[in-house]
């Protein structure tokens, strides 16, 4: 059983969110240009114009899908100020609550992929690093052991880094490692040295990126032209990062990053533990962040946890298979009160074996 947080202390939480999404926002786009609205392919999207520069050049950037959110941000762009220490301030008192706060490294990374733009186009943050920032959102302390890790993984929709691309896209991604650590490298794909999904530095740290694959089966690297980086393609991703939501890193003065949604966190877990290759310590770390989560989902997100099941299964056998024998594998107490939330017998049909995969740590 997990120890809840106050609710002044998830009140500060979500303050926290909002200051740096002010923050973040009027520091993508400054005061000298103004947004525009445009439709692609029956959907409506927002752009920042910047003014011309020397030379008339007038610099494309993507904002966001059209949503009462950003249009409530555009309409107070620049007129609201959220001061650094002040941000500051709140983290302290966070801080001290017990919620999980990265090594300082991991928050340097992330500080400069928010700056370049990463999470604005949107790439969204995934693994244990995303783990942590879930204390705050659901206001709970997340134990200890299972918020560690030496590594950041990102992803992306291929689709919406093609699209993006045209008009905006960040510098290339080993570029913006290496501002923080000259030491980053490509890691060479097993079969091409010329292409790699990930990249290292001089004490092993990784950043990874990923993308959903939903086609045919792939192994080699793919592209990202909106982050300029080559990312590995992954089954069942695409369920874990669609509708991503905000998070804020406890790092400097807050680092606004996109995360899964809780519930898709924790029933992706239930499915990548099942599709490991012989690496007991990571199927155990899957299975323990799943079990926290879905502990609180079912006692405070009833709704959220049913609808994603529901998603879940709706994608066929195989996903229900997965996440079924994963829901097997977790504490018996929990178990039964996630059962009882989804109002499932979890029964399913053993479907055609598939390729084994891995996944975000």
């Amino acid at each position: 059983m997990v120890e809840r947080l106050t609710m002044p202390i998830q009140t500060l939480y979500a303050e926290l969110i909002d200051r740096c999404e002010i923050a973040a926002f009027d520091a993508d786009f400054p005061p000298n240009g103004g947004f525009y609205k445009t439709s692609i392919k029956g959907r409506d999207y927002w752009y920042f114009r910047e003014s011309p520069d020397s030379s008339g050049h007038r610099r494309q950037k993507y904002a966001g899908p059209d949503g009462p959110d950003i249009r409530e941000r555009i309409a107070k762009h620049g007129k609201t100020k959220s001061a650094y220490k002040e941000r500051r301030q709140l983290i302290a008192a966070l801080r001290r609550s017990g919620i999980a706060v990265p090594p300082d490294e991991t928050g340097e990374i992330l500080e400069a992929l928010s700056r370049a733009g990463v999470f604005r186009l949107p790439a969204c943050l995934v693994g244990t690093v995303a783990f942590q920032t879930f204390g705050g959102l659901l206001g709970v302390k997340l134990p200890g052991a299972i918020v560690q890790t030496g590594d950041i993984d990102i992803a992306q929709f291929r689709s919406i880094s093609v699209a993006i691309a045209d008009d905006d896209q960040t510098e290339p991604l080993l570029d913006i490692l290496r501002g923080i650590d000259s030491s980053f490298q490509p890691v060479p794909y097993a079969t091409d040295a010329c292409l790699h999904m990930a990249n290292r530095n001089d004490i092993e740290y990784r950043v990874e990126v990923l993308t959903p694959n939903r086609g045919p089966d792939l192994e080699a690297p793919v592209d990202l032209p909106a982050l300029q980086a080559q990312a590995q393609p992954l089954r069942f991703l695409d369920f874990l990062i669609y509708d991503a939501i905000p998070a804020a890193v406890l790092h400097g003065g807050g680092v606004l990053v996109n995360v899964p949604r809780p519930e898709r966190y924790a029933l992706h877990k239930l499915i990548v533990s099942q599709r490991r290759r012989e690496d007991a310590a990571k199927i155990d770390k899957d299975l323990l962040q799943a079990e926290v989560l879905l502990d609180v989902l079912a006692d405070r997100r009833k709704a959220d946890l049913r609808d994603a099941w529901e998603e879940l299964c709706g994608r066929g056998p195989k996903w229900r298979f997965l996440a079924a024998n994963g829901m097997a594998a977790i504490d018996e107490e929990i178990r039964k009160k996630v059962v009882r939330v989804i109002q499932d017998d979890l029964s399913a049909e053993k479907p055609e074996d598939g390729p084994a995969g891995s996944s975000a740590t």
